[in-house]
């Protein structure tokens, strides 16, 4: 499977496909040029630009000009729809190539990348384009003070924006960073991870064929530190839109600090997916692996803690272990496959470093524990599906987002325990509930604290529904209803209409003012 590659937005560079960095409606390239590796292969798909300060910078100041003249803020919600409107058109034709390149960047088997790196997008895309339509933009408001008045409640952009992209669900999560955004009249600096940069520079060039004005969201691609830290800091930007992990969450917090910005963020997991005694076992097993398997492992809202109750415990994980037998490893590009490499060399050490703690700590491997061996796993970065029984709360691998395929089962005794144990982290981003009795799962499903709860289901993100964590999971909410309002701000307007100036406010402390003359 190959794909080809506009030449709007890319040129050959020593025989490879070359991306350049988007700002201000041009594109920009550098000295510094970074490989974009199949994690699967090892092989360079394509090649892109490198940003420095310098790059962020300039970015910044043509959203900010754009901002400040007023072309996309001042532009009708219905005509911003309408550019939404004709990206959704001309990314329903490029489905096929962007599901290869998605595949291929990021090790995500190709059915996938099909669904995740460019079906959710278009449904995303979708859904903010009908919310800009229907939004309540400006409402009136109550009888202010105590005179004869008449208010007004308007919903008004930040100004710049700044998203910033983790490697794992480049295109989605490009798009939650950018599009509401762009919906609300704000313009945007959109910070994409180095080894995934491909869709976020894509869809650049789309909304300025959609009719975006130059300015309105430009396109970095560097490292976080240097980078990110920059353009969290930079004094220009009012609010910072952030996914990745809690450690550098914390960071980007207090790096906002400085200039009170609004601050977004949706950070780490450690998902507990609790199956209750009457669950169906079948549907719960397949849930169960789809859970801590989906791209490998590597999404935050993972369902890694596997609680299951005593009675039912050994039957489930037998079932597990040998549904885990069917599924098949390899290339991403096979249409077959069902689980992909993990991203890079770092993470793939990192992975097989908590599977050696786990171990040392006691847990029993009943599945997995290494890398698989044999035809097509000489080359990239594989971890087998790996599934520890034995598990207490107070081990590394259970309390600690791993970020890889790797499993922890507990044990629990009654209802009561399994949620003490659900709660026992300090992440709240996602967890699921089995059960045949939809009553049941909604009482524990209630007293988890996460952000999003899933009955027999898991990993169920709809783009009506807000999308975001508890504790230290992040701030804020991406998708669902309102998810303008974080990228909004209020403004109230009041209008006087007593004609009686005796009676305004202001009369209280210069009195009754001398008669006209």
């Amino acid at each position: 499977m190959t794909a080809t590659l506009p030449e709007t937005a890319a040129v050959d560079r020593d025989g490879v496909p070359h991306y350049r960095l988007f700002i201000d409606g041009a594109w920009v390239d550098t000295d510094t040029v970074i490989p974009v590796i199949d994690p699967a292969t090892e092989e360079v798909v394509v090649t892109v630009a490198q940003a420095d300060t310098s790059h962020v910078d300039a970015a910044v100041a043509a959203a900010k000009r754009t901002h400040e003249s007023g072309v996309w803020r001042n532009t009708p919600p219905a005509e911003r729809a309408a550019v939404i409107d004709r990206v959704i058109a001309a990314l329903s034709g490029k489905m096929d190539e962007l599901a290869v390149l998605s595949a291929r960047e990021t090790g995500m088997p190709v059915r996938l990348a099909g669904a995740i790196g460019v079906g959710f997008p278009l449904m995303h895309l979708g859904h903010y384009a009908e919310l800009t339509r229907t939004y309540e933009w400006e409402r009136s408001g109550p009888v202010a003070g105590q005179v004869l008045s008449a208010s007004f409640i308007r919903k008004e952009p930040v100004g710049v924006c700044a998203g910033i992209v983790p490697w794992n669900f480049p295109a989605v999560i490009a798009v939650w960073k950018s599009i509401p955004a762009l919906a609300a009249g704000n313009t945007v600096v959109l910070k994409t991870d180095e080894k995934t940069p491909i869709f976020a520079l894509e869809l650049a060039q789309l909304l300025k064929e959609a009719g975006l004005p130059d300015g309105a969201l430009n396109v970095v691609v560097g490292d976080g530190p240097t980078v990110g830290g920059h353009l969290v800091k930079h004094p220009d930007v009012r609010l910072v839109s952030f996914t990745g992990s809690t450690a550098t969450g914390r960071q980007v917090m207090a790096d906002a600090a400085g200039t009170v910005k609004r601050v977004l963020l949706e950070l780490g997991g450690k998902g507990p997916n609790i199956v209750l005694d009457d669950a169906d076992l079948t549907a719960a097993v397949d849930g169960s692996i789809y859970a801590f398997l989906l791209h490998a492992g590597q999404a935050c809202e993972s369902g890694t803690r596997l609680l299951l109750p005593a009675s039912i415990h050994d039957e489930f994980v037998a079932r597990l272990v040998e549904r885990l037998k069917t599924l098949k490893i390899g290339s991403p590009l096979d249409p077959a496959t069902d689980i992909g490499a993990v991203m890079n060399k770092a993470q793939h050490e990192r992975i097989l470093g908590y599977i050696e703690k786990g171990k040392a700590e006691g847990a029993t491997v009943v599945a997995g524990g290494g890398v698989p061996t044999g035809a097509g796993f000489d080359k990239g970065y594989w971890v087998e599906p790996t599934v520890f029984t034995g598990v207490t709360n107070d081990m590394t691998i259970a309390r600690e987002e791993i970020f890889g395929p790797v499993l922890s089962v507990l044990k629990y005794e009654s209802e009561d325990e399994a949620i003490k144990i659900a709660n026992d982290t300090e992440y709240g981003l996602a967890a699921a509930v089995w059960s045949r009795d939809n009553q049941r799962a909604l009482e524990v499903a209630r007293q988890i604290e996460a952000g999003s709860v899933w009955i027999n289901d898991y990993h169920n993100i709809s783009q009506y529904l807000p999308f975001g964590g508890f504790k230290q999971s992040g701030t804020g909410r991406e998708l669902g209803p309102d998810a303008l309002n974080e990228f909004t701000q209020d403004k109230s307007i009041t209008i006087d209409l007593s004609g009686d100036v005796s009676r305004r406010a202001y009369g209280l402390v210069l009195g009754t003012p001398p008669a006209a003359e």
